[in-house]
């Protein structure tokens, strides 16, 4: 049975991992994310962890609750998002099928005490089968907020099953769990079989999850509503674009103003919306 790669996130270059990528679909960067940013992150989001509850869905986890609006809610989370280990990977397994691509979900993943192994999945099949295999169009990043073990419920996942038939069904004694200490981000492709582990412990297991979608497809969370213009107004240009203020690929996203003038282009770039004078570099191509 394979192992997923591990590299040590300050050191490890941009190569090695787009390699662990290319070949396992997924790879485990530890020492990502420093105790301190943690503790910010959880204590920013902790009146919104409490107070969301799990949902009545066996796929979902009906002792799992999902908390999202990070940009909105968290400034450190902000900085894991734009975390430059992970920003080079999506550059580098993203940028092979858009000029751009912007944050497709934000959640804090909490699996509670007797929470059961989750059925094992592609994420790509959000935008259905239809999209030909050789196009990857996502990149994840699982950040461990908590120490991941097999017995918390780790992820699990079956690396190189992004190279099988997509047919072939698996089963959970295929797939291994992604153990990782605390401050590590695990970085998995929308193709790799995966799924959340059981959680046999007496303690909350804490991930955060973050990913990254092409520019031309649509987001499963919605960010102009989870961080609408006048909060994303007060963020760096690089987040802006990433949330979707941008155009994608020459003129996606464009949008036309409350009432034109007289002389004026009735279609402007998004960007103008969050208080920015031109487009963003993130148009330009990887």
């Amino acid at each position: 049975m394979a192992e997923l790669s591990r590299l040590e996130a300050g050191s490890a270059d941009h190569t090695e991992v787009l390699g662990a990528l290319d070949r396992d679909a997924a790879v485990v960067l530890e020492g990502a994310l420093s105790a301190p940013r943690i503790d910010a992150i959880l204590s920013e989001l902790a009146p919104f962890i409490e107070a969301t509850r799990p949902f009545d869905d066996d796929f979902i986890g009906r002792r799992t609750t999902r908390t999202g609006a990070l940009v909105a809610r968290s400034k450190t989370a902000r900085e894991a998002i734009l975390a430059r280990p992970v920003l080079a990977a999506c550059d580098d397994v993203l940028g092979r099928h858009a000029t751009n691509y912007q944050l497709n979900l934000t959640q804090i993943m909490r699996l509670l005490p007797g929470e059961t192994a989750q059925d094992l999945h592609r994420d790509r099949y959000l935008w259905s089968r239809a999209l030909p295999r050789e196009i990857e169009p996502q990149l994840n990043a699982m950040w461990a907020l908590t120490d991941f073990t097999d017995e918390n419920g780790a992820t699990r996942i079956i690396p190189t099953s992004q190279l099988w038939d997509w047919d072939r069904p698996a089963t959970q004694s295929e797939s291994i769990p992604a153990v990782m200490p605390r401050g590590s981000v695990l970085l998995y492709t929308g193709s790799v079989l995966h799924g959340g582990g059981a959680n046999d412990s007496d303690r909350p297991r804490i991930g955060m999850n973050i990913t990254y979608v092409l520019g031309w497809l649509r987001q499963e969370e919605n960010q102009y509503l989870s961080c609408p213009p006048e909060v994303a107004r007060q963020l760096s240009p690089r987040l802006k674009a990433l949330l979707g203020y941008t155009v994608g690929n020459n003129g996606l996203g464009y949008f036309s103003p409350a009432q034109a003038t007289e002389g004026r282009i009735d279609t402007l770039p998004p960007e103008l919306a969050v208080g920015e004078k031109a487009p963003h570099a993130a148009q330009e191509p990887f």
